[in-house]
């Protein structure tokens, strides 16, 4: 038994070995990866501190190149602005040198418009035969370029300097020379300005006094026209006068042709009734409208003195103003339509009374039938009957009144 013990723990003994050996086998191996990692570690520590004092290197360059480009942008931006300042202030000094080439140029024109005639038509003669002698000189040229291009093609054409030197008037100033002026002394141009001054105020003066003239002529010429647009107004209202008055006569004459034409129709007894009629109306107008009282008076004296009562009527009425007669007219005017609306309406009843009164005699009587034929006469003879009707004096105004206001009804 402790042999097998024995063995048994000799056995676990050197199994335990055998594992402690693998175990240090593993551990020494272990060990060495691990100083392999230490080393690689330490190794990737130095390189990544290498790199990040690269980056660093780097960085404080990428900052310094920085720096400097901005400084260097700044400058240039400071340059720029300098530059774009003068660019400016030479472009306003362009502007104002022409506004004084200009101003110039106008003053030129101006001294040249003054200078003489004579001197102004020799100047343009020079400027003339210069362009002609340009134009010359131009010409030449073309032509000699023109010969050199169609010579063969080994000969070179002339240089500008060859062309110089066989046309030495091509250098001529072709540019405008200097304007010349024919005021060489101020003195000349002040005495020509105060000669102008007193022309022009001449001029000022007189065209003060046409423009004083003109007016009045113009108000001469509207006050004629007015006088005449006046006269021509009174001339037309006097031939519309007469043309009234004309009708009224040919109205008046017509009326006593046609009574003439009457009183030559009718008989020696028709004409004695006639004339008794109107003894009375003339007696009757004469009481209603001269004098009321008896008189022993004429027809023909009656007659008369209406007349010269019409007359004076006609002449106080010229006298009385016009808003006052045409007030009148149109009082009487009303009056006139309501008594003929009362004899309208008088007649209608009148009318519609003996109508009825048809009616009831129709009604009231015996139909008779009339048997056979109706006897009718061969024809009518005309009976000439002058009826002598009695008027009031109402009548009488009414005709007078139509006389003097006319028949105008204003409804």
């Amino acid at each position: 038994m402790t042999r097998r013990f024995q063995s048994k723990s000799r056995l676990s003994l050197m199994t335990k070995r055998s594992d402690i050996m693998k175990m240090d086998k593993a551990l020494a191996k272990e060990e060495r990866m691990l100083k392999v990692l230490e080393r690689t570690i330490e190794s990737e520590n130095q390189k990544f501190e290498e790199f990040l004092k690269e980056n660093e290197r780097k960085s404080v360059e990428a900052r310094t190149l920085s720096e400097r480009e901005e400084k260097s942008k700044r400058e240039k931006n400071l340059q720029m602005k300098k530059l774009a300042a003068e660019i400016g202030s030479i472009k306003s000094e362009i502007a104002n040198f022409e506004e004084i080439l200009i101003d110039y140029k106008r003053y030129q024109e101006f001294l040249f418009k003054i200078s003489p005639p004579e001197w102004q038509e020799e100047q343009r003669a020079k400027a003339w035969k210069v362009k002609d002698q340009i134009q010359e000189l131009h010409e030449a040229d073309t032509r000699n370029s023109l010969e050199g291009k169609a010579s063969s093609s080994e000969r070179h054409s002339p240089s500008g300097r060859e062309t110089r030197e066989k046309n030495p008037t091509l250098d001529f100033d072709t540019s405008e020379d200097e304007a010349e002026l024919y005021f060489t002394d101020p003195q000349q141009l002040l005495d020509l300005i105060t000669e102008l001054t007193d022309q022009s105020l001449f001029l000022i003066q007189n065209t003060a006094r046409v423009e004083d003239v003109l007016k009045q002529l113009q108000q001469s010429i509207e006050t004629t026209r007015r006088e005449i647009d006046r006269e021509e107004e009174q001339i037309t209202l006097k031939i519309n006068e007469a043309k009234k008055r004309l009708d009224k006569e040919k109205e008046k004459s017509s009326e006593l042709k046609q009574q003439v034409q009457l009183v030559q129709s009718l008989s020696s007894k028709d004409e004695d009734a006639m004339l008794e009629a109107l003894s009375e109306k003339v007696a009757e107008v004469h009481r209603s409208c001269v004098d009321d009282r008896v008189t022993n008076l004429s027809t023909l004296e009656r007659v008369v003195g209406i007349e010269n009562r019409v007359l004076s009527l006609l002449q106080s009425l010229e006298d009385v103003p016009q808003d006052r007669l045409d007030m009148i007219k149109k009082v009487k005017d009303s009056e006139k339509r309501s008594r003929q609306r009362e004899e309208k309406l008088r007649e209608q009843k009148e009318k519609q009374q003996e109508r009825m009164k048809k009616y009831l005699e129709r009604s009231l009587a015996d139909s008779k039938k009339i048997s056979g034929r109706k006897l009718m006469p061969r024809c009518f003879p005309v009976a000439q009957k002058v009826k002598v009707t009695t008027e009031d004096s109402t009548a009488a105004e009414e005709d007078i009144q139509e006389y003097l206001f006319g028949s105008e009804d204003t409804s």
